[in-house]
C-alpha cells in the first residue's frame, strides 16, 4: 500500500529515525516549538537502550521516571505521528521538500487493543523475549513493555504455528486483525534527525575473555536485565551456571574498545557504567567482594563526585591493569582472571564467581538512507551530511543519556531552522 501524505498546505515534517531516548526528546521538543514530527522506530514500542536500563548514573534512578514523562508528551501531542515496526527505505529530494519512503510491517494488532491480555493468555507459542535480549521468553502475542507507546500488544506471526488463530478468536475487541500485511508510505519532510542508537559490541569477538564458553561470563547490558525488576531474573543477581547469587564478582572494563583489534576508540560511558553496576552488587549481593580491571577510570566533570563515591566502598577494589586471559574452574564455573597490576609491576590472578565484560558503543548507522555520511568508525557526521540532514545520540558518538539529550534537543533546533527556511520558501 502507498500512502502519500505531507503534500498539503503548511510546512512539511520533520522525519526523526530512531525511537529512543534521543529520537523521542528530538520529537517532542520538535513537535512542542510548533513543527509536525513522523517519529519511525524499527522495534515495536519506544524507548530503545536507555528503558532497557536498570538505572541511571549518577542518580541511580530508575529511566521510567524521565522516559514516562517523554511519553505523556507524545500522547498529548497529536502533533507526532509514531510509526513502530518501521524502517525508512530511502529519503529524495531537496532540503525542505524531501520525500522519504517508510516500510511499515504488520502488527497484527490495532488501536482497539485494550491491554486485557487474554491474547497472550490463550496463545500456544512461545518466542525469545528481544526486550530482554532474548534471556526469557513470551508468548507470541505480547505487550512490549508496561510503559509501551503505543500501548498496544504485537503479535510475533514468526513464531506462531501454522494457521494458528488462538489470539483472534480470544479477543473481544476484535482488535486483532491476521491479515494485515506491509505497508509503504511516502512523507514529504522537511528535514530528516538521525537517532538510531546503539549496540553492544560482540563479546564472543574477544576470544581471551571468554564470553560464549564460560557460562558465568555475562555483558553489561545483560547486567542491566538481571538488576532489573521486570527483567528474566526478577531482578535478582544469579549466575547463569547455577542460578546462584554470586559470591564475588569481577568488572572488565574495555572489552573491546580502545583495541586496534576491536573497537579503536573509546566508548566513553563504560566506566561509569560498570561502577554503577558496582551498586547493583552491593545492594544485591551485599556479601560479594568487587573487583574492577580497568586501563583508565575515565569519568570526567561532573562523574568524578559519582566515582570516589562508589570507590570509597571497602568491598570494591579497582586493579589499573589489562586483563590477558580469563579461564574457568570447571569444578565451580569460576573464572580466573590473568592480568597485569600496574600499580604492584606484577601480574595477578584473581578468581571471581561471576564476571562482567564492560563491552562498547557500536553505532547502528547502516541502514540509513542515503544522504547520511559516516566517519571511520561508522558514527554520523552530520556536517558533511546532506543539508537537512541531522544526527542526535549515540549514532553520532558514545555518550550518556544526560549527553544524547541534550545533543538531541540541539538536532531539533536544527530541524526546525530547515522548517521555517521552507515555510518561507513555499
Amino acid at each position: 500500500m502507498t500512502d502519500t501524505q505531507g503534500h498539503g498546505a503548511g510546512p512539511a515534517p520533520v522525519l526523526v529515525i530512531g525511537g529512543g531516548i534521543s529520537g523521542v526528546t528530538a520529537a517532542v521538543e520538535a513537535a512542542e516549538a510548533g513543527c509536525q514530527v513522523v517519529l519511525v522506530e524499527q522495534g515495536t514500542c519506544l524507548g530503545g537502550r536507555a528503558l532497557r536500563s536498570h538505572r541511571y548514573f549518577p542518580k541511580l534512578c530508575p529511566p521510567a521516571c524521565g522516559l514516562e514523562i517523554n511519553f505523556r508528551r507524545i500522547r498529548n501531542n497529536p502533533a507526532i505521528q509514531v510509526l513502530t515496526q518501521a524502517r525508512v527505505e530511502q529519503v529524495s529530494g531537496s532540503p525542505g521538500a524531501y520525500d522519504a519512503t517508510i516500510v511499515v510491517e504488520p502488527r497484527y494488532v490495532t488501536d482497539a487493543c485494550t491491554l486485557c491480555d487474554k491474547c497472550a493468555q490463550v496463545c500456544p507459542a512461545e518466542r525469545p523475549d528481544d526486550f530482554n535480549l532474548g534471556l526469557s521468553t513470551t508468548k507470541a502475542a505480547y505487550l512490549p513493555h508496561r510503559l509501551a507507546i503505543p500501548a498496544a500488544y504485537a503479535i510475533d506471526r514468526a513464531a506462531c504455528g501454522a494457521g494458528c488463530t488462538a489470539c483472534r478468536d480470544a479477543c473481544e475487541y476484535g482488535a486483532i486483525n491476521l491479515d494485515q500485511r506491509t505497508e509503504r508510505r511516502t512523507v514529504r519532510v522537511s528535514a530528516v534527525v538521525a537517532a538510531t542508537g546503539w549496540a553492544p559490541y560482540d563479546a564472543a569477538k574477544i576470544d581471551n575473555l571468554g564470553f560464549g564458553r564460560f557460562p558465568n561470563v555475562v555483558t553489561n547490558v545483560m547486567v542491566e536485565r538481571f538488576a532489573a525488576p521486570d527483567g528474566p531474573t526478577k531482578g535478582q543477581l544469579l549466575r547463569p551456571s547455577d542460578r546462584q547469587p554470586p559470591s564475588s564478582v569481577a568488572f572488565v572494563q574495555c572489552a573491546g574498545s580502545r583495541d586496534e583489534n576491536h573497537l579503536p576508540y573509546c566508548s566513553a560511558v563504560c566506566c561509569a557504567a560498570s561502577l554503577k553496576q558496582a551498586t547493583y552488587v552491593r545492594e544485591l549481593c551485599p556479601a560479594a567482594p568487587v573487583s574492577i580491571f580497568y586501563i583508565d577510570i575515565r569519568t570526567p566533570g561532573r562523574l568524578e563526585d559519582f566515582r570516589a563515591s562508589v570507590a570509597a566502598d571497602p568491598q570494591l577494589t579497582l586493579i589499573k591493569g589489562k586483563v590477558a586471559k580469563v579461564e574457568e574452574d570447571p569444578a565451580t564455573h569460576d573464572l580466573l582472571i590473568t592480568a597485569e597490576d600496574v600499580q604492584t609491576g606484577r601480574t595477578v590472578t584473581a578468581r571471581a564467581a561471576l564476571l562482567v565484560l564492560a563491552t562498547g558503543i557500536v553505532p547502528q548507522t547502516s541502514n540509513l538512507p542515503a544522504g547520511f555520511v559516516l566517519d571511520e568508525f561508522q558514527f554520523l557526521a552530520p556536517r558533511q551530511s546532506r543539508a537537512g540532514f541531522h544526527g542526535a545520540g549515540c549514532a553520532t558518538r558514545p555518550e550518556d543519556v544526560s549527553a544524547s539529550v541534550q545533543d538531541a534537543t540541539g538536532a531539533a533546533l536544527k530541524a526546525l531552522q530547515a522548517v521555517v527556511r521552507s515555510a518561507h520558501h513555499g
